[in-house]
């Protein structure tokens, strides 16, 4: 049986590939911010471009923040893309205005120390040693279309029994986060659905992990 996914729809732009790449590697895909939709899917996908601002209305104008707690809560698999990784972190500040995220993880999203901004195109990855989304595409690019990212992580694990939270870096005028995999929470700061078959195969990876 295919696996049902929900693409998180709250305005965001270019959600349209995102639903088109998961349909492509076989995924049962539902366009929706409906509350049952959010819940019941094996698989949520919190797409973002644009400002993080502007991700974070969005979110909160169709209650969704709510709604992937809920799902992060009961562990059940959420994967974040591009500004959808970025606003699981504490906060982004953007043109000097900090804006609170999420908060899954903590870090603030700033823009990247480079002297070519965006960061557009195509870069290599460094996943560590047990990835489940890098699983036989380690070596491979991703495509990336950003101005801002997480450029450190600090993430104290106060419990014996929790698992560190699995971090991918890249590098653009400095090392910045390229992906998460925390438990049932998920992300990149690349776009898979425009990153060829290397994307999809991460995608097929993540669907695998739906359980």
């Amino acid at each position: 049986m295919a696996p049902k996914v929900t693409v998180l729809d709250y305005g965001s732009g270019n959600i349209r590939s995102a639903v088109r790449a998961l349909e492509h590697v076989g995924a049962e895909v539902t366009l929706s911010h409906d509350s049952r939709a959010i819940l019941e899917a094996d698989g949520l996908v919190v797409p973002g471009v644009g400002a993080f601002a502007t991700v974070m209305e969005g979110l909160k104008s169709v209650d969704a923040i709510r709604w992937i707690g809920r799902r992060v809560a009961g562990s059940r698999p959420v994967l974040g893309i591009c500004v959808g990784l970025q606003v699981m972190f504490e906060a982004g500040v953007e043109h000097g205005v900090r804006t609170e995220g999420i908060g899954e993880w903590p870090g603030t999203v700033e823009r990247l120390a480079a002297e070519v901004v965006p960061h557009m195109g195509w870069n290599t990855v460094q996943p560590p040693e047990g990835s489940r989304l890098f699983a036989g595409i380690e070596d491979e690019r991703f495509y990336f279309v950003h101005s801002y990212g997480v450029q450190h992580w600090d993430f104290d694990v106060n419990q014996p029994a929790m698992t560190p939270p699995m971090v991918t870096w890249s590098d653009h005028g400095g090392p910045f986060i390229a992906a998460v995999e925390n438990g049932p929470l998920s992300a990149t700061q690349f776009h898979p659905e425009k990153s060829g078959d290397a994307g999809a195969a991460l995608l097929q990876n993540w669907l695998r992990t739906l359980g």
